[in-house]
């Protein structure tokens, strides 16, 4: 049952991250990959809530499987952030790129951290 839990919340997922970067980014108007950003750090408040939920309150490893992996993993998105940096260093846009590397990193962790405090909340 976890694999089509996996499955369902994994669809779920990927779509969620289509429509909020089209969105995010419709409004950005901008080159600056602001998408997904907001895609991974969201996904890392989640996932760190999730965490705190399954260590503080006993959230069954099968619910932080399916919702973990399977939603907030097909959500986030590694591949995507490394391709916009990609793209914008060779696009000429060094500056950006760096910028882009330095917030989703120190943004995804302190939202990691929100998250697993909150998590332990409830």
């Amino acid at each position: 049952m976890t694999v089509v839990g996996l499955a369902v919340a994994g669809s779920l997922g990927a779509v969620l991250r289509y429509l909020v970067d089209r969105a995010v980014q419709a409004r950005a108007r901008s080159e600056f990959p602001y998408g997904t950003l907001v895609i991974n750090v969201t996904g890392s408040l989640i996932l760190g809530f999730l965490t705190g939920a399954a260590l503080h309150h006993h959230l069954a490893a099968d619910w932080l499987t399916v919702l973990g992996t399977g939603m907030i993993g097909a959500y986030t998105t590694f591949s995507t952030f490394s391709f916009d940096n990609f793209r914008l260093l060779t696009g000429d846009a060094a500056g950006t790129a760096l910028t882009n590397m330095v917030l989703s990193v120190v943004a995804g962790l302190a939202a990691a951290a929100a998250g697993l405090a909150l998590g332990g909340l409830v």
